[in-house]
């Protein structure tokens, strides 16, 4: 690369100091560099806190448009600022060695005010302010705003106890005093202490030169935090915490994050360690524990929605599916279908059965309850659904062919000449859609109930305002207690052909899954 690599940089003394540090690395190359300092919402709104002035990446936009407009090459952030989504055409190209992560206290004359019952300090920070009051709940907290040295003379020019900041921020500038306080107790922002470089994802060159002083063990800790903030669904507008290291000596991730109430009165803490080169969901696994505290009311709560839309699933969801529903939704939960699988005779699997029709995941699971995968040994198996084969070919063995329902697969088959014969392992509730389908060709179809499905109806509350159906049996039960006066999102359209018998208001999936129908109530309800 001949060309000059133009840095952008928010004007602050820290920016600044970031940027430098950035040129020093890229000119340590052998490129030359030129530094483009760039103003920022963020710096030109010093008065409201954070969270109010009601977007995310004010202190990332200007920059992001300054790289689209091709005006820099790169541009350099304190990671905690950048939202964990970056515009279309700019990636990440490197993270610096992560400095301090540590959030620190500086005290205007001693600290004997922590142990007394009132207390004044004051930051900018939604996550420090609710850590602070969850901590000391009688202490008062005022907004502090601005670059350093300004919160550091607002601080000077106070009747304030203190002021948080940074720990990272003043080692920079080497404007941390020797008595200030380390907060060893309160978790920091998502990549606190680290200096991220972004570019655009079209330019190779830039990307390779970042790539060369890129630190992978700061890049490997900030990506799960901020993937943890990701799935909370968070950014400057809820108090979320995350930290995440590296243990050489045992090769393990450590990982702890928190959810606060914005006035910290509750607090949702998680902690979790796993060997590294398997810590790949971690910060799934823990963002699913926060929810499953209460951590998606409890943010509806700062949010002013008391009362959220309520739908009403009649199969159980796990938790990662929860995790997708939004937050201005909430979910009640039952299972409107259970499930028994039979004793199958020995006999049937010694013949060798040549062709067989799986239709649903509860018959691969039926039949790996009676049978292991070795004696399930069919020559060709032909199933309905991705999920169904995937289970099918994880489970018993290699599929034939897959058709996105029964009446399709049913043509198929009759367009088989070399078929004789089909065994058919499905439920007692099971449709005629396929025996209607092979009813004119020469196919001899032996059905084998390998599990029954029984009714569990409940009655649900009238105030909700969808239900989630999975099948037509599960549309049967409901109205067994229920009166149709909801919208039903459908997960395929055999169960939205059951459904439309009663509901004025259909909806289906566009993909036979429960994620698919999750995004469709997403939408609908946006």
């Amino acid at each position: 690369m001949t060309k000059i690599i133009k840095i952008g940089t928010r004007r602050s003394e820290l920016a600044m100091w970031q940027a430098a540090k950035v040129q020093s690395e890229i000119e340590a190359l052998g490129y030359e560099t030129e530094i483009v300092p760039i103003d920022s919402q963020g710096d030109l709104d010093t008065t409201k806190p954070l969270y109010e002035l009601g977007i995310t990446g004010i202190f990332t936009k200007n920059l992001d448009i300054a790289l689209l407009n091709k005006t820099i090459d790169i541009a350099v952030h304190s990671m905690k600022d950048v939202p964990t989504k970056l515009p279309q055409g700019i990636v990440q190209g490197a993270v610096l060695k992560r400095g301090s992560h540590r959030d620190v206290l500086i005290v205007k004359h001693n600290e004997e005010f922590l142990s007394q019952p009132k207390g004044t300090i004051a930051t900018g920070s939604l996550r420090r302010k609710a850590m602070w009051l969850n901590k000391y709940p009688n202490h008062k907290v005022e907004n502090l705003r601005g670059n350093v040295n300004t919160r550091l003379e607002k601080l000077e020019n106070s009747d304030w106890d203190g002021a948080i900041f940074a720990g990272a921020g003043l080692e920079r500038l080497g404007l941390k005093p020797k008595d200030a306080v380390n907060l060893s107790w309160m978790i920091p922002a998502p990549a606190q202490g680290a200096v991220m470089v972004a570019c655009l994802e079209e330019n190779e060159e830039v990307r390779k030169v970042c790539g060369e002083f890129n630190d992978s063990d700061t890049e490997l800790c900030t990506g799960i935090e901020r993937e943890f903030l990701q799935l909370l669904e968070g950014g400057c507008t809820a108090p979320i915490g995350a930290f995440a290291r590296i243990d050489e000596v045992n090769k393990e991730v450590h990982f702890k994050g928190v959810l606060l109430k914005r006035d910290g009165s509750q607090k949702i803490e998680t902690f979790k360690t796993t060997p590294l080169g398997k810590h790949f969901f971690i910060a799934k696994d823990c963002a699913n524990y926060v929810f499953s505290k209460g951590g998606k009311q409890l943010m509806l709560e700062d949010e002013g929605i008391e009362k959220p839309t309520l739908i009403y699933s009649t199969k159980k969801l796990s938790d990662s599916q929860k995790a997708k529903v939004s937050t201005k939704i909430k979910v009640a939960e039952s299972d409107f279908i259970k499930i028994r699988f039979n004793r199958i005779n020995a006999k049937m699997v010694e013949n060798e059965i040549k062709d067989v029709v799986i239709t649903s995941q509860n018959a691969v699971e039926a039949l790996r309850y009676n049978f292991t995968k070795d004696e399930l040994n069919f020559r060709n198996i032909y199933c309905v659904g991705r999920r169904t084969k995937k289970l099918i070919e994880r489970q018993i063995g290699p599929v034939k062919q897959v058709a996105k329902n029964v009446s399709q697969l049913a043509e198929y088959l009759s367009q088989q000449s070399d078929i004789e014969n089909i065994t058919y392992f499905c439920g007692n509730l099971r449709l005629d859609d396929l025996e209607d389908g092979l009813s004119k060709s020469k196919i001899k179809l032996e059905e084998v109930i390998v599990y029954n499905t029984f009714s569990s109806p409940q009655k649900i509350k009238p105030d909700a305002e969808a239900v989630l159906f999975f099948s037509p049996s599960g549309i049967q039960s409901f109205m067994d207690k229920n009166e149709p006066n909801f919208v039903a999102f459908c997960i395929g359209e055999t169960t939205a052909k059951e459904a439309r018998k009663y509901f004025d208001k259909v909806e289906v999936a566009h993909m036979p899954s429960t994620e698919s129908m999750l995004e469709l109530v997403n939408t609908f309800f946006q």
